[in-house]
């Protein structure tokens, strides 16, 4: 952790010079030497800090040194930071770095322009602090010589495999055993079975596959269908019973439990849920063998069915003793067969025969340093399958990790050996995740935000958030994380991870306060008292906090000491609902890049100064009053999160967000909902916009709804609103126009989605059926569209083609609903033409004056869903 630390600062020195010299401001007046010397010392001590790193498990004195040096690290950041900071705030605050010139004429005497006093002692009370660091890491430096430390070169970045994808090692080697024998306990109906709750136990050492063999019984299709609730839930330690019961009874009822704060409360719900019901509990991960807190919550869970069950998963037989489990099941290592077929597959994935054949004694020799246990073999495996060389293979082998007693019972050699061979940013990231509690479910995407924020992920050529989920993917394919979640496309979203975190109702320690250097506070629960007065004093004593989460918090208000956090990149203030607006004092934090407020139910404004937030990436406002937004966003050109924008109409002259505004915003990424422009009647608006630039959207909704009765320019301002060609997904609401833009059916060939409603006006619908890719259709609330004929479908009427056309190639799923005036469809059979060949599911509802379907749309298609409701004059099809 020590190399990662100083490689980090090191590529912070470099960026903060680089800045310096690009915006031609010195902030560090006469200090060169002093930085050029910091340099070069921090270069010398990373030089050895690979062998020092591992010389700390067995050398008290090395771990001492070395904790000694990551202190002093997080201080050189720390002022790295301060000193990039106050170039933003130059910049910001009126320092006009394109006029440095004309002032330097006026300013000879001097080498940097004519700034305020402040600025004048700022410069100077930097370069104190380097000419200080600089004696503190001289000492350093001279202890390091005292070691006689070898010199060995730091773990370069991996170079991204391009025929790599992560390995989902799901099918489980040697267990059909034991999963077989955990069925039939969870399933069995014995006649001599008594009314008190069953309790199955699965005990082994750690990284055995307990909780993997709880999966597989959990998720089995039997098993699914036999309980009327499952329940998993990571216990860990320490076995908090509030924690747990809320978790019970969030996966009982599928929500909440943030607004019950009594465990007597909480538990009586979990009775009222499972009352009379058929249920299996999963508690994975028991280390506790106090009764007490046990009976505490096992007396909620016997108003079940007798059929229950309890799964419970440790390491202790005590716990499956103490707990009167009726059978437990001890589960054993795999065999040296099995361990080696589950190390072969991972590491030997996309390799040659004759690599293979070149690596297969060495890489039995590791598997047997496996010890039977599957955790160690994935993480082995998933870390030799990014080794080409022999070489690298035979170090792991003859590795010292494997002799050191210490990992018997506390680490695992494999994990730390996988663990070594991180590059340092990404050691930095995996150590980072320390500040979640054991087993908690980290998103993806939040993770990558808080990496940001520790400056983890600087890249010259990348995207930061390019860089993290490179990173990601990297540690899960290692197997460092594990439990992964997965979206539709196949990656990975959630996982669990085997700073400081408060639990419920614990209000800010004394002591926290006199942790000066402290960078992250994640606050996880919500509290019953509302506690906002201490955040003056948090907010004025910890002002190196990079990361600060207040969720359901209670805050009322927002105290304007937030300003001094000028080191402050992540904020989330989401679930506070008592939280009504947000001081001016916010716009302060110029290194801010996420800023989330979702769930803030009475919060209905931003601050004016928003264009101060210059880093300002993410900005999350999902379920807020929040209407319409300050001017100055649209400043914002970093940003990449923002779900939804108001813009108000050309007539208004206040502070507020027009449609273009949104001009230098091309870096939005992901969804992006764009409301009030019905009352945008000036093309040029939507030309000013650049939506046609913004290439990085994935999904956009178009609102055209306006309160008045005609709505001038609404088809020039929708033809100027051109999207990019890989938009993949398109809403447009309320567009009152007899025709839709041009572009909708010529333009989009990447879309797969798309829904058009409230568009009471139109009377005739684009050629839809060009979009190539379009898979979903829903069409809504036309009240004036009386036919759908050939225009729709995009085909030609010409017959002197001889090849087919195929219109909505790729549809699936079609909708037509609430289409007052909508009489016939009509789809003419002709010889050249194929239509939606894909269809499988056709919705058509509350289309009360449509007489009949096609009947050669139904005879071409692979119709397997057809529902029809509010349909009186409808006629049933043939079948």
């Amino acid at each position: 952790m020590a190399e990662a630390l100083v490689s980090t600062v090191l590529e912070r020195l470099a960026l903060v010079i680089q800045q310096q010299i690009q915006q031609e401001v010195r902030l560090v007046v006469g200090a060169e030497k002093d930085v050029e010397k910091l340099t070069n010392t921090l270069r010398n001590i990373r030089a050895v800090l690979v062998d020092a790193e591992k010389r700390q498990v067995k050398e008290e004195a090395v771990k001492i040194w070395l904790e000694d040096l990551k202190g002093l690290a997080y201080d050189i950041d720390n002022v790295l930071d301060e000193w990039s900071s106050s170039i933003l705030k130059l910049q910001i605050q009126g320092v006009d770095l394109d006029d440095t010139v004309t002032h330097k004429k006026v300013c000879s005497s001097i080498t940097f322009p004519c700034f305020p006093t402040h600025g004048i002692r700022l410069r100077h009370d930097i370069a104190l602090k380097i000419g200080e660091i600089n004696k503190r890491l001289d000492v350093i430096a001279q202890e390091k010589d005292k070691y006689n430390f070898n010199l060995i070169s730091g773990i370069e970045e991996p170079e991204r495999q391009k025929s790599t994808s992560f390995i989902d090692v799901s099918e489980v080697q040697g267990r059909g055993q034991d999963k077989d024998i955990i069925i039939r306990k969870l399933l069995c109906c014995s006649s001599k079975e008594t009314r008190d709750l069953q309790i199955i136990s699965i005990v082994g050492l750690g990284g055995v596959g307990k909780t993997t063999l709880a999966q597989l019984a959990y998720n089995d299709v039997q098993v699914r269908s036999h309980f009327d609730k499952r329940i998993w839930v990571c216990v860990s330690d320490p076995f908090e019973t509030m924690r747990i019961s809320r978790a019970i009874l969030e996966a009982l009822d599928r929500k909440t439990s943030r607004h019950l704060h009594e465990l007597q409360i909480v538990q009586q719900e979990i009775q009222n849920s499972i009352a009379g019901k058929k249920f299996l509990l999963v508690l994975d991960d028991m280390w506790s063998e106090n009764y007490q807190i046990w009976e505490q919550l096992v007396n909620c869970l016997k108003d079940g069915s007798s059929k229950s069950r309890i799964l419970v998963t440790t390491r202790k037989m005590g716990v499956a003793r103490m707990i009167g489990s009726a059978y437990t099941h001890p589960l054993e290592e795999l065999s040296e067969k099995q361990c080696w077929s589950l190390f072969s597959k991972i590491a030997f994935f996309g390799r040659t025969r004759e690599d293979i054949e070149e690596l297969e004694e060495i890489g039995q020799k590791i598997a047997e340093k496996c010890k039977g246990l599957p955790l160690a073999a994935k993480t082995l495996g998933s870390l030799l399958r990014l080794k080409e060389r022999k070489e690298d293979w035979i170090s792991v082998l003859n590795s010292e990790v494997w002799q050191l007693e210490v990992f018997e019972t506390d680490l695992s050699p494999a994990l730390l050996l996988s663990y070594y061979d991180l590059s340092p940013a990404m050691k930095c990231c995996f150590s980072y995740c320390a500040v979640f509690q054991k087993d908690h479910v980290i998103k993806r995407d939040q993770l990558i935000k808080l990496w940001m924020a520790q400056s983890y992920l600087s890249s010259r050529n990348k995207e930061m958030e390019s860089v993290g989920r490179e990173y990601f993917e990297s540690l899960a394919m290692r197997s460092l994380f594990q439990d992964f979640v997965k979206d539709d496309h196949g990656n990975i979203v959630e996982c669990r991870h085997s700073s400081i975190i408060f639990s419920d109702n614990i209000p800010f320690p004394a002591s926290i306060f006199r942790i000066e250097n402290l960078q992250t506070i994640l606050v996880v629960s919500q509290s019953k008292m509302r506690t906002h007065k201490a955040l003056p004093n948090l907010f004025h004593r910890l002002r190196y906090l990079r990361t600060l989460e207040l969720t359901a918090y209670s805050i009322e208000e927002l105290p304007r000491e937030i300003a001094q956090l000028i080191h402050l990149r992540y904020l989330n203030l989401s679930d506070n609902s008592w939280l009504k607006e947000l001081p001016e004092a916010l716009c302060e934090l110029c290194n801010l890049q996420t800023l989330t407020l979702s769930r803030c139910w009475r919060l209905e404004y931003l601050p004016e100064g928003m264009e101060k937030m210059i880093n300002l990436r993410h900005l999350e406002l999902d379920s807020t009053l929040i209407w319409v937004l300050p001017k100055g966003i649209g400043k914002l050109s970093g940003l990449r999160t923002l779900a939804k924008i108001t813009v108000v109409g050309d007539d208004d002259n206040g502070n507020l967000l027009k449609l273009g505004g949104l001009q230098n915003l091309n870096n939005l990424c992901g969804h992006l909902a764009i409301s009030g422009l019905g009352d945008v009647r000036d093309a040029m608006a939507g030309e000013n916009a650049e939506l046609k630039k913004k290439k990085h959207l994935r999904s956009l909704d178009l609102n055209f709804y306006t309160d008045k009765e005609e709505a001038e320019g609404m088809k020039s301002v929708a033809e100027a609103l051109q999207p990019h060609q890989e938009l993949k997904s398109l809403g447009i609401y309320h567009y009152n126009n007899i025709k839709f833009p041009s572009w909708l059916a010529t333009s989009l060939t990447q879309l797969t989605t798309l829904k058009l409603e409230g568009s009471t006006k139109c009377t005739h619908l684009p050629a839809l059926g060009k979009l190539p890719l379009l898979v979903g259709l829903d069409i809504w609330g036309m009240a004036a569209l009386k036919y759908v004929g050939l225009e729709f479908l995009g085909t030609s009427t010409s017959t002197s083609t001889t090849a087919t056309t195929i219109a909505f190639p790729k549809l699936k799923k079609l909708t037509f609903a609430f289409m007052e005036a909508w009489k016939k469809w009509e789809v003419k059979e002709e010889y050249h033409v194929a239509i939606m060949p894909c269809l499988c599911s056709l919705t058509l509802e509350k289309c009360p004056k449509l007489k009949a379907l096609p009947d050669c749309l139904l005879r071409m298609t692979q119709l397997q869903t057809l529902r029809i409701y509010d349909c009186p004059v409808l006629k049933k099809p043939r079948q």
